[in-house]
């Protein structure tokens, strides 16, 4: 076992432990039980095991206030059976008949394909028959079949668009609300209104930590003070049946990453059978700490239990992230490190340790800079009680926190809701396409800050979405909302054929949809950094995604030529399915498909008329500048652009935020296309930095 595991973890109600990691096991004295498999009721018919979970005492009880109210808000924590058994509940009390559709939200596409395939297995029919689910790019749905029809809350808006009144759903379930994802706050506010034209329609809300006196008001339309004219109400499901002991690191700790590769080892070693979930911020931590164990796991003795290590995060391929829910091999622990995907929405079969690493990667939004990133803080409390609940489900688990109880307690209660620190140019263009002209008035539970609205509107109004008076432009703003994109990506897509580029354009929108086109293996780090060279250009990402695309197809497809090459073959395959979706949308928006061949400049330009907002300018301290705000941001190591000299001028799609703000993706431009293309937005002679722009650089 490696010596760095040196920290030590207590569990508050007992004496502090000394020296010894022994000693705090016997002063506990916990006796966690024989090791079982998840299902113990697996040798039992479907309908006895579905008779066995939480959530079926309470069936009448449920159905009875579907009737009764209009919104029923059910508090269920996490394995009491609500995801998978209420949607089942209401078809069979009769929600599907006459050709109705019960309609389920899950935050992310992970969950909605999981619970869907389980709910398929318990009532024994095809996935995509009965029960379906809809997700971006992906639709397993009948439409003359599917009763139960799952889909993420994006999805969700997208059928009010089609139809306004959902005429077609009896009850509309939203699971895990707690997590107050954009698009959940959203749907929230649209369903409020949709319901006072819809009586009929019922509403319930699913959550294992949702402040439900706040969801309640939200939906209670009753202006009196008589409570039998309430429309809403709530109830509580009893959970696990099984306690999860917490610990805490004795002290802080320096590295949480090297922390977590020691934590699960101490495991291993000390611990009883049982499968370990880990908790860690983003992609390249997970896939770090991944290799780090599989390094550790190389070591173990034959006589040792071996151990199966598997990433889980929302950028695998749907086959890698199922992974995570296969039982592990005989004599062998699954080791599953994920990122909060596996925090709320998605529950694997197993666990029964829980390694925390206390932070999480969220979206942040600064509307003074205009400048949406992604920022590592510390989780919340209902956060961090979530996640040691995900070890209870077997027998008695363990929570072990990397961070101290006294942090514990000076952490947030909840987590700022995501509406309040996004980027709401996408929010306010799919509220203008429903018809709510004054955005201002709409009802959201949590009312986003009024500044990232006006910038919201701004940018809208600079990219041709919306007219003077606010209203969305026919056709280009309408057409905007259709794609399943930023509306940045769906400008360069929009404005494509003028510049003569469609075909370019579909492949960059499609390529950065995908996460880590070039891999860079272990030890490989110089043989694959060869091999990106091959495909750099100096005018930056955008354009060396293009050149990856095109060798990909001309290459048939090939999974070796990738694995030689060292790209994502599975993330290239997605890109091409991609690519094929998006290329329906334009086609049905009669965008001219050309391809600009070797005038990458067309290309460039076009990038240019949807990302103008986000031009940045080389300083003189050799950082780079926004040209609206004058805020610092460096490029990404993973840019071509990082190790060459450095342009004067560029645009990014993102900025990723870890120890300094770095863009990502990243095209160099002119700076007259800025005026050229975005008059609405930068003007000659009235910004400084642009009057300074012909050879005055500071």
């Amino acid at each position: 076992m490696s010596s760095s595991a040196s920290h030590r973890f207590w569990k508050p109600g007992t004496e502090k432990p000394g020296h010894s990691i022994d000693q705090e096991r016997a002063v506990q004295g916990e006796t966690s039980g024989p090791a079982v498999s998840f299902n113990p009721n697996r040798n039992l018919s479907i309908e006895q095991q579905r008779q066995r979970l939480p959530a079926f005492k309470y069936r009448s009880q449920i159905l009875y206030l579907l009737e009764r109210y209009q919104t029923t808000i059910i508090i269920g924590e996490t394995g009491c059976g609500k995801s998978t058994q209420i949607p089942q509940y209401l078809l069979e009390a009769g929600w599907g008949a006459d050709n109705h559709v019960i309609g389920v939200t899950q935050p992310r596409r992970v969950a909605a394909i999981t619970v869907s395939s389980r709910i398929a297995d318990e009532r024994g029919t095809i996935l995509g028959d009965e029960v379906g689910y809809l997700i971006r790019f992906d639709n397993c749905c009948d439409p003359a079949k599917t009763r139960i029809r799952f889909m993420t809350d994006g999805m969700m808006i997208k059928e009010i668009m089609q139809d306004p009144l959902l005429s077609k759903y009896s009850v509309i379930m939203l699971d895990e609300a707690h997590e107050r994802a954009l698009n959940t706050d959203i749907t929230l506010g649209l369903l409020r209104k949709i319901q006072k034209k819809r009586s009929d329609l019922k509403l319930l809300i699913a959550s294992a930590t949702l402040d439900a006196e706040e969801m309640k008001n939200f939906f209670n339309y009753n202006e009196t003070e008589d409570p039998e004219k309430d429309t809403a109400a709530c109830m509580t499901i009893e959970g696990r049946e099984y306690p999860v002991d917490i610990h805490y690191s004795m002290d802080p700790l320096p590295d949480y990453i090297q922390a977590t590769v020691d934590t699960v080892m101490k495991i291993h070693f000390n611990e009883k059978p049982g499968d370990v979930l880990a908790f860690l911020t983003g992609m390249e931590e997970v896939d770090t700490v991944v290799r780090r164990l599989i390094e550790e796991a190389k070591k173990l003795k034959k006589e040792d239990m071996k151990m199966t290590v598997v990433p889980m995060h929302g950028s695998l391929p749907a086959s890698e992230q199922m992974r995570a829910f296969q039982k592990a091999p005989h004599n062998s622990r699954k080791v599953v490190v994920a990122t909060n995907i596996a925090e709320a929405s998605i529950t694997i079969n197993g666990i029964v340790y829980i390694v925390d690493c206390g932070f999480v990667k969220l979206k942040a939004y600064n509307p003074t800079t205009g400048i949406e990133s992604l920022v590592v803080i510390p989780v919340s409390k209902a956060s961090a009680n979530q996640r040691a609940g995900r070890a209870g489900r077997v027998r008695a688990g363990k929570a072990f926190r990397l961070y101290t109880e006294e942090s514990f307690d000076k952490l947030p209660d909840a987590t700022v809701p995501e509406i309040q620190r996004s980027d709401l140019a996408p929010v306010i263009l799919q509220l203008k396409a429903l018809g709510i002209s004054n955005i201002v008035r709409f009802n959201f539970l949590s009312p986003p800050p009024a500044q990232s609205m006006v910038r919201g509107l701004e940018l809208l109004y600079a990219l041709g979405a919306l007219d003077d008076s606010g209203n969305l432009t026919s056709p280009l703003g309408l057409q905007m909302v259709e794609f399943p994109l930023s509306p940045c990506f769906a400008k360069v897509l929009l404005v494509s054929g003028e510049f003569e580029c469609s075909q370019e354009a579909l492949t960059v929108a499609a390529m950065t949809q995908i996460q880590n086109i070039f891999i860079t293996p272990s030890g490989k780090r110089g043989a694959a950094d060869k091999e990106k060279r091959k495909f750099a250009v100096e005018e930056g990402d955008h354009i060396t995604l293009v050149n990856v695309f095109k060798a990909f197809l001309k290459y048939g497809k090939n999974s070796r030529w990738c694995g030689e090459h060292f790209l994502n073959y599975k993330g290239l395959v997605r890109a091409v399915e991609i690519r094929e979706q998006l290329k329906k949308l334009v086609q049905r928006f009669k965008v001219p498909l050309l391809s600009c061949e070797d005038d990458v400049d067309k290309l460039r330009r076009c990038i240019t008329a949807g990302f103008f907002a986000n031009a940045a300018r080389l300083h003189h301290s050799s950082c780079y500048r926004t040209v609206r705000d004058n805020h610092d941001l460096f490029l990404h190591p993973t840019s071509v652009l990082f190790s060459q000299d450095p342009p004067q001028w560029l645009v990014f799609n993102e900025v990723i935020q870890t120890n300094k703000e770095y863009m990502r993706d990243v095209t160099t431009i002119h700076p007259d296309w800025l005026c050229e293309l975005a008059p609405n937005f930068y003007q000659f002679g009235t910004d400084r930095e642009l009057a300074a722009k012909r050879g005055r650089l500071e």
